[in-house]
């Protein structure tokens, strides 16, 4: 990527980072219940699992609220055994008896939230892996452009932790919402079936909880969103600064750098404290009403045994009933604590899931199986914005084989022709043409497969040195790869690495950006497409490996169209045409020899790399 190009990216991801970007605080707010409706819909697919889960925790839980009820009645059994009056005749067996179904129906109970529990961490882990794959096909259907004007970083953020962030929330809010409520409900029910008088009491104890839970709910649910998008803006730039942590110590920016973490991770400590301090509340506050509540419940029920309304089961039922009746009061605020995270995190995911795709191609079926090398600009006009034209009515006819260098000052639209030449931008209007075929009638894929590239930047992933020099490409043996690394002149070099062509490349293997560029090359001409693009590709080359590089170049462009994007002019001597451009337009064309005689704009840049 050039210069050009890179302080485009640079100024897109600056506005991003500062919140008026598309992916960050500009963002629209929206409605929580249409994002939660938008995460429901998507889980569709399981929804017999969901409903499955549903039922079998409402039934697990069913079991858990009649559990008090039959402790009452072996506590009121055990109570008359040992009455004097009765004759301390405890019967035993109907002790036992409702033993044994008590420990089957907290047997059965736990079984069923077990059940319920696998199904839904099933469930939260398929659509974490769904969500995932959508992105990853996504990330390949996205305009080019989307990546000019979006952080990294926050690309990357959403992917990781606003998935999982999904995946937690699947996995824990949504059976815990089921059973809190199927508790609360029932708790209350079985209250009432057993005394209404002490079930009022229990419940006008805790109401007060009501009030406060959707008072604090409706406060934090600002704060999950913030946190989520400061969280990706933090990613980014500790993405950013490792990446370049070369260049911010070349400039001493370690402090700036530092001051504009702290500064980020601030604005994150706080958006996260608000959040979950406002959801923490609920905890304590809950546990403090369900004191309340035992504390009311001892009182009233101690005076009702004493006026014999009740027996002393029934305080022993209600205290646990009690705590049945507030702890879906904390699991709920719990569960919609995760859930307004999870909705917020939802909405980044289906955010970036719903932007405007590339044109479905799938009905374009022109393939160039024999490729001469013709390539013709018509009229074309582009710019990154539709109102700020950078190709203005630029056309040139380039034929087969020849060898044409792009050159100018930066911004003069070099970088951006290549771009438009690959497709990754589409023209404002005009046509570019392969062999009289618009490239506007092929599928991008092929196009792409016409065209191999040596950018400025190089690119290598974490894998062994043969995988990155084959790439894609398929068929190809391994005594063709050496024979290309020793056409490029890498091949001592790969040698000299602990296992050579399987030499795994990561960070701990210090490798120059001229070693780099090297391979590059090599990859480029292992691909053996019938054009070829250098964007800068000899600049990380010292000038004697330059020498030998452009020989191995001058070999690899025979018969090939090439287009070569070059700075330094006294590399593109033996170009057999040269594109001088301008503000956007071809201001000069010819031969190095015609252009030094015209002595004209290029005759100008060529000799000021000669000025003292």
């Amino acid at each position: 990527m050039s210069k050009e190009q890179n302080t485009k990216t640079q100024e897109a991801g600056r506005v991003t980072r500062h919140g008026h970007g598309p992916g960050m605080g500009g963002e629209k707010a929206k409605d929580f219940k249409k994002s939660f409706k938008k995460l429901f819909l998507y889980t569709n697919t399981y929804r017999y699992l969901i409903i499955f889960a549903v039922v079998i925790a409402f039934i697990g839980t069913i079991f858990t609220i009649l559990g008090p009820d039959i402790i009452k009645q072996m506590t009121n059994e055990i109570s008359y055994g040992l009455d004097p009056e009765k004759g301390f005749a405890i019967n035993m067996d109907l002790v036992k008896k409702l033993a044994l179904t008590l420990v089957a129906m907290y047997s059965a109970g736990f079984l069923f939230n077990y059940m319920q529990g696998f199904i839904m961490t099933t469930v939260s882990q398929r659509v974490s892996n769904k969500f995932r794959k959508e992105m990853a096909d996504k990330m390949n259907k996205v305009p080019f452009k989307y990546y000019d004007t979006r952080n990294v970083g926050d690309i990357l953020s959403r992917m990781t932790n606003d998935v999982d962030t999904i995946g937690q929330t699947l996995n824990q809010s949504f059976s815990s919402l089921v059973t809190s409520t199927t508790l609360f409900i029932g708790s209350i029910i079985m209250m009432f079936i057993t005394n209404w008088i002490m079930a009022i009491t229990a419940i006008l104890s805790s109401i007060i909880g009501f009030v406060f839970m959707f008072v604090i709910i409706s406060k934090s649910q600002k704060y999950f969103k913030t946190y989520q998008q400061q969280l990706g803006a933090l990613n980014g730039h500790i993405e950013e600064v490792y990446t370049g942590h070369t260049i911010v110590k070349a400039y001493n920016g370690e402090k700036e750098s530092k001051e504009k973490f702290e500064e980020m991770n601030t604005k994150l400590y706080e958006s996260g404290y608000k959040s979950q301090f406002t959801s923490g509340l609920m905890m304590p506050l809950m546990g403090f009403l369900g004191n309340i509540g035992y504390v009311a419940v001892v009182i009233v029920g101690a005076l009702l045994v004493a006026r014999n309304k009740i027996e002393f089961g029934v305080i022993l039922a209600f205290i646990i009933y009690i705590r049945l009746f507030t702890q879906p009061l904390s699991n709920i605020s719990q569960a919609m604590t995760s859930l307004q995270s999870g909705t917020a995190a939802s909405e980044r995911v289906f955010d970036f899931l719903e932007e405007k795709e590339l044109e479905d191609e799938s009905h374009k079926e022109t393939v160039l199986n024999t490729v001469k090398g013709d390539v013709e600009f018509k009229n074309v006009k582009f710019g990154y914005e539709e109102n700020k034209l950078i190709i203005k009515d630029f056309s040139v006819h380039v034929k087969s084989g020849q060898k044409v260098a792009i050159v100018g000052p930066t911004g003069a639209g070099k970088t951006t022709l290549v771009n438009l030449l690959m497709r990754f931008y589409e023209v404002n209007s005009g046509d570019i043409l392969i062999d009289g075929v618009s490239i506007k009638d092929m599928k991008r894929e092929s196009v792409h497969d016409l065209f191999g590239m040596v950018l400025q930047d190089t690119w290598l992933f974490e894998g062994t040195v043969y995988d990155n020099l084959v790439f894609n490409k398929q068929n190809i043996t391994f005594e063709e790869v050496k024979r290309v690394c020793k056409t490029v002149g890498i091949h001592f070099f790969i040698n000299t690495l602990p296992e050579k062509y399987n030499t795994v490349l990561t960070d701990k293997l210090n490798l120059s950006a001229g070693q780099k560029q090297l391979l590059t090359i090599a990859r480029a001409m292992i691909q053996n497409a019938p054009l070829l693009i250098f964007d800068e590709a000899t600049s990380s080359i010292d000038t004697r490996t330059e020498i030998l590089i452009q020989e191995a170049m001058d070999e690899l462009m025979k018969g090939r169209t090439s287009f070569v994007i070059a700075h330094r002019l006294s590399t593109i001597k033996n170009a057999d045409v040269i594109l001088v451009m301008k503000d956007g337009d071809v201001v000069e064309s010819g031969t190095h020899q015609e252009l030094l005689e015209k002595d004209g704009f290029y005759a100008e840049l060529y000799n000021s790399q000669f000025e003292e």
